[in-house]
């Protein structure tokens, strides 16, 4: 950053010579970028602003009309000062014309009492601009650094906002069109402060460049996007106008989030990843306060407080055949999107987002915000029907129970994410499901870890398990196709693609295998709840 009149002030160059301002007193902040030495009046043609000008004012008129002139025409240049030197041309003060003419045009005027060495106040305010210049150029490629490793290592966008936080110390907001908040690190501060009125105070601020200060707010704004595409706006908190370097930190960023979105294209949009991030945490409960959560959800158009809330959980049926790999990203975001759209077709405000993307677990989390008078029972009825048109019904949607605070969502979620485990191992086609709606195979699903019921299972069907597991066979799931079938032999028969004949000789081998009879009701009952836990107990989880 170039160095203000103020500063240029301090130098022992220039204090050698006992400087006193002696008008534009309020201006002395003026950046100074060179210095000039000019003994003639017609010298600000030859400026182009910035310049601190030091003259003896041996050549200085001395008609006040000529020396107001003089000084006119050094404030319409932009010089950030001029500094007289006392003894030649002026004794001990200058002329009152020149002063009045400085503090009516605030162009700051310093006269210096001793005769000082102007190559020496030259040198040393130039070795201080090119050092503050070395200084910005070194912290410009250190930005450049930090944001190419954040580009190469695809930082999410909650990652290069709270970098830019740490690196500013200010403040930072990333915004949609809409103005709803994207992301924002407040910087150690009140996050609720923060974002309290946002798309209000947002939409006032209107600079008229794509990178600009607004001083009536404090914002230094810049846009964000690529392509002839934008997306969203970043802004920093700042409080007083820009240095260099802050206006750098905020063009590379956004450079770095606009490129992010265009790698990323089988990616959630930033709005989903913003939405799964609150969820994420409310569940995790890294916010200190619900308040904070309050506030961020609020600031993308999701109402929290003193609403009922309720958590839900979908997933593809298909990515939950196998719990040992994650689900395809791409699958996650689609539907994500489709919650989302489903959601603001029903006119239902809701948080909905990528949960533990990338991870066996990963799941669309709805965090749905209900009015005091509205329906649980209806809203999820509306969406998921929404939901099912546009995903031909390869869905499992669960819901939790409705809560009356944020602090109790994650229970609700917990609830929704047992629902969800069990009904994706059915073959149910309910619009969504409920905890009431597992009936037995919930409860053995909740009861999956409890070792009585492991020992049951093995007590029941551990025989026909070892057969298969020693012969290969398949006589487990004929005796589940069976038993599934209310004990219709023909119906289970053309189930298992067998030939009654043959179907019947595999149900006499499982009798002999588990020495039971498969006529007696309370043996097949036993047998169904047995192959229920298993189904359960066989569930593979990370």
């Amino acid at each position: 950053m170039l160095p203000t009149l103020d500063d240029v002030l301090q130098l022992d160059a220039v204090r050698r010579g006992q400087p006193r301002v002696v008008a534009g007193a309020d201006r002395t902040g003026n950046r100074v970028r060179w210095v000039h030495v000019a003994e003639v009046t017609d010298i600000a043609h030859l400026l182009h602003g910035g310049e601190l000008v030091l003259t003896t004012g041996i050549a200085l008129p001395d008609e006040p009309d000529r020396l107001r002139a003089y000084i006119a025409d050094l404030a319409e240049v932009g010089v950030s000062g001029l500094m007289i030197e006392l003894g030649r041309r002026y004794a001990s003060r200058l002329p009152p014309a020149l002063l009045a003419a400085a503090e009516d045009l605030g162009l700051p005027v310093v006269v210096l009492a001793h005769e000082p060495a102007f190559v020496d106040i030259t040198e040393s305010v130039h070795a201080r601009i090119v050092q503050e210049q070395f200084a910005e150029l070194r912290a410009s490629e250190q930005l450049h650094e930090i944001f190419t490793q954040l580009s190469v290592e695809g930082a999410s966008t909650d990652e290069v906002v709270r970098q830019v936080a740490a690196i500013g110390g200010h403040p930072v907001v990333l915004e949609n069109l809409s103005h709803r908040v994207l992301a924002a690190d407040a910087d150690g501060r009140d996050p609720a402060e923060l974002l309290s009125a946002w798309e209000t105070r947002s939409r006032a601020v209107r600079p008229g460049t794509r990178t600009g200060y607004d001083a009536a707010s404090g914002w230094l704004v810049t846009t964000v996007g690529a392509r002839g595409e934008d997306w969203g706006r970043l802004i920093i908190v700042l409080g007083s106008p820009p240095s260099p370097r802050e206006t750098v930190l905020i063009e590379r960023a956004a450079t770095t989030l606009a490129l992010g979105r265009l790698l990323d294209r089988h990616a959630e949009s930033v709005e989903r990843q913003a939405h799964g991030t609150i969820i994420a945490r409310i569940l995790a409960h890294a916010y200190s306060d619900p308040q904070e959560a309050a506030a961020r959800a609020r600031a993308l158009g999701v109402p929290l407080s003193g609403r009922r809330l309720l958590g839900a959980v979908l997933r593809h049926r298909g990515a939950l055949a196998s719990r040992g790999s994650a689900p395809p990203v791409g699958e996650l975001s689609a539907l994500a999107e489709t919650a989302a759209a489903a959601c603001k077709d029903a006119r239902l405000a809701a948080l909905v987002g990528v949960l533990d993307e990338g991870g066996p677990q990963a799941r669309v989390g709805v965090l749905a915000s209900l009015p005091a008078r509205a329906d649980a029972e209806t809203v999820l009825t509306e969406v998921a029907t929404r939901i099912r048109k546009r995903t031909g019904g390869d869905t499992v949607m669960a819901a939790g129970s409705v809560v009356e605070t944020i602090r109790d969502v994650r229970r609700s979620f917990l609830e929704a994410e047992q629902v969800a485990d069990v009904a994706a191992r059915g073959s149910g086609a309910r619009l969504f499901y409920r905890l009431p709606d597992l009936r037995l195979r919930g409860l053995l699903h909740l009861l999956r870890d409890d070792a009585r019921v492991q020992t049951f299972v093995e007590r029941e069907l551990g025989p026909l398990l070892e057969y298969d597991a020693q012969r290969g066979s398949d006589l487990t799931r004929i005796l589940e196709l069976y038993l599934e079938s209310g004990r219709n032999k023909a119906v289970a028969a053309q189930q298992a693609h067998l030939s009654r004949p043959a179907f019947y000789e595999r149900l006499r081998r499982i009798e002999r295998v588990l020495d039971a009879d498969l006529d007696d009701v309370e043996s097949c009952v036993s047998f169904h709840v047995a192959l229920l836990a298993l189904s359960s107990v066989r569930w593979e989880r990370p």
